[in-house]
Formats: structure tokens, sequence, C-alpha cells
């Protein structure tokens, strides 16, 4: 049976919203080394497999914002949607001290089998749901490490990041919404700089003029699905009064 390689959940929903998940899944296709990248299962569960908590709160946040929500159904090492398809980074064979044995050496042809396989359907299936709503409004979500490895606490409990071009950014008012939240230490652009040419982001909603948002939440906060709704329950008020206040 053919792997999958994105879900969509509330396809008919009818709002304005379009929730993406880029990295929802530690899933590696059972045609890929027999399912497995070579890695320790305990190395599967962290973040270098996947946005831990971004689905669940994506999940939970469709349901309140009337939202479909896109979720890719492969592990980020396995290739990564929210890169540009000649970028570098495309497939991590090292990340954040990890040998990632399976991708050691991959070749040109095995990349580009992914590309096809994965990556190019979830990115057209994002692509269908974006040409189905008039004037979407797109919130990539995504999660971070509370720390690297050798490098400083994290203090963010959430970030959000935009392109400093980009003339429909919703992010700058959500920041500004999320601030009025005392207990919250938000960034901006942080722990990431903006957006790179050609990612997710770049490509759905940047080189199309549509409204977006990426939301990057710390992972140690959104670990159970009671945390995960909770953030969600917090953020869909913040993202309705955000578009609001854009007058877009």
């Amino acid at each position: 049976m053919t792997h999958q390689p994105y879900h969509i959940f509330g396809e008919d929903r009818p709002g304005r919203w379009l929730i993406t998940v880029d990295h929802a899944r530690n899933i590696v296709p059972d045609e890929i080394n027999n399912g497995s990248l070579g890695l320790a299962e305990t190395d599967m569960q962290r973040h270098i497999a996947y946005d831990i908590g971004a689905l669940g709160v994506s999940l939970r946040l469709g349901e309140l914002l009337n939202a479909p929500v896109v979720a890719s159904n492969f592990s980020r090492l396995v290739i990564d949607p929210n890169r540009g398809p000649n970028d570098p980074t495309l497939v991590m064979r090292l990340y954040d001290g990890t040998l990632i044995p399976a991708n050691a050496e991959i070749d040109h042809d095995e990349e580009q089998r992914r590309l096809e396989t994965y990556y190019a359907p979830y990115h057209a299936a994002l692509e269908d749901m974006v040409s189905k709503r008039d004037d979407p409004v797109i919130v990539a979500m995504h999660s971070f490490s509370p720390r690297l490895n050798g490098r400083a606490p994290r203090p963010w409990e959430i970030a959000i990041l935009h392109a400093a071009h980009d003339l429909r950014a919703l992010g700058p008012h959500v920041i500004d919404r999320l601030r009025e939240e005392t207990d919250l230490t938000v960034g901006d652009n942080e722990p990431y700089a903006g957006h790179l040419p050609g990612d997710a982001v770049d490509r759905l909603a940047l080189q199309k003029n549509h409204l977006n948002t990426l939301i990057e939440l710390r992972q140690d906060l959104i670990g159970t699905e009671a945390e995960q709704n909770a953030w969600a329950e917090r953020l869909a008020p913040v993202l309705k009064d955000a578009l609001e206040r854009s007058t877009y």
C-alpha cells in the first residue's frame, strides 16, 4: 500500500482560515529502509524528528476557527516540507548533533524520489486547499525545543515568525495581541529569524500575497492533550482579534 503523505482534517469546513502543520508526524514510510532512518526510537521521539505537540494544538484550533488542518504524514528527517526543493537542508544528514544514518549517503535519485513521493503531494494538497478559499488566512503551526544541545534555554513560551518584506503579514498584529497577555514572553522572529526563500509559508502565502502567520510554541508546554487544547483555546481569540485589528 502506498504511503499517504498528508492528512486533511475538517476538509469541508468553510472558514477563511487554513491551518498547516509541516512537521506533524515522526513517521518513516516502510519503503525507506524498512521504516527506519537508523535512529533509536528515543531519537525519533525528539524534536529532530517532528514538531512535538503541534498537531494536537492544530486539531483543536481547527475546530475553534472552523478551519481545515493540512498535516504532513512523514518525519521532517525523511524530507523537510518547510524547505525549498533546492535547499541543502532539505534532507538532513546531521541534526542537533545527531547523525541520521539512512540520510548520511543519500544520493540524488533517492532524494528526488522522496521529493516526488512525499514533499510534492503535501504541497499540492496545501495549494488545493488555498485555491478553494477567497482571501485565505494561513496559520502555519510549529513547535520548538526548550533548548538545543549545548545552547542556552529558550525563554519564550510562544514566538511568531514573519518576513520583513511581507506586506500582508498577520504576525506583527498577533505579536501585539499576545503581548497584552502579561504572563507570556513572546518571541518576535525567535528562536529563528523570519522565513527562508522557498519555505512553506513563502511558497503558499508570500508569493501569492495571502495573509499568514507562523506560530512557534515551546514543546514542554504542549506535551499533553490537555495542554494542547488549552493553547488552542487561548490562541483562537488572539488570532481572531489580530485579524480584526489588521483591517485586511
